[in-house]
């Protein structure tokens, strides 16, 4: 017999976004009632054409941007309807982003990027959290560089350190936004390892926005999401399976 899941067993769930932009004819709709449930400890892809909803849909469950309509839980927690001020001290305490362009402080050397999420929050990280980053910096290959500022390192060095800082405060959820897409094959290979041990051994959750068949290929689960709508949810598949299945979705809507 199966254990129902509870809500403690989810990082982040969204029921029945919409997202609607203008008015009458000209209203756009982002998101058609969509439905979504990452569990803690689980990697998923979230893949779709330009236009297809899924960034709309991920920033919603970061508590970026406000839905239209539905609802959307972080943890236990329902965040839709918090205040600005409240949405920022969740996003800084309980979820972590790693973005396509870095976002590292120039002037900031790589530990003190790491750092930051701390002292944004006006707090030096405790014992624990410390040892957490200092695990963090020794398993991401980055000791002989933490005194080095972010135009002293590579591209993949660069998202090596925004990988640790996303991770730092042990978010309940990680949010990548095609992490590799300005990195070299060895570099995105490098960093979706890393995202992949994040799940496996840290028990982290990530929800990964890319384009990319061989990037999807390593989450546990890849979501496709079709004019404001998920179109499949399907378990984890091979690079090949999922071009397959896109360039068939893309015949069907040709």
């Amino acid at each position: 017999m199966t254990t129902p899941m509870t809500d403690g067993d989810y990082a982040a769930r969204a029921e029945q976004l919409t997202k609607t932009y203008g008015d009458g004819e000209n209203a756009v709709h982002a998101l058609d009632g969509v439905s979504l449930a990452v569990r803690r400890g689980e990697f998923v892809a979230i893949m779709g054409p330009s236009g297809s909803g899924k960034s709309t849909l991920m920033h919603m469950m970061a508590g970026l941007d406000a839905p239209t309509s539905g609802r959307v839980w972080l943890g236990s927690q329902q965040i839709t309807g918090l205040s600005d001020h409240e949405l920022t001290v969740l996003r800084r305490r309980r979820v972590g982003f790693v973005f396509q362009s870095f976002n590292l402080v120039p002037t900031l050397t790589a530990r003190e990027n790491i750092l930051l999420p701390f002292d944004l929050d006006g707090r030096r990280p405790s014992s624990s959290e410390q040892a957490r980053v200092d695990h963090l910096v020794h398993a991401l290959g980055l000791v002989e560089r933490v005194h080095h500022r972010p135009d002293q390192l590579s591209g993949g060095q660069q998202q090596r350190v925004a990988i640790a800082r996303a991770l730092a405060t042990a978010p309940d959820l990680v949010f990548a936004d095609e992490p590799t897409g300005n990195l070299d094959s060895r570099s995105s290979r490098e960093v979706l390892t890393l995202l992949r041990t994040a799940s496996r051994e840290f028990g982290q959750s990530i929800a990964m926005v890319t384009h990319d068949p061989v990037a999807a290929s390593r989450a546990d689960r890849v979501v496709f999401v079709g004019d404001g709508r998920i179109v499949a949810d399907k378990p984890a598949q091979t690079a090949e399976q999922i071009s397959a299945f896109m360039l068939r979705a893309e015949e069907v809507t040709a």
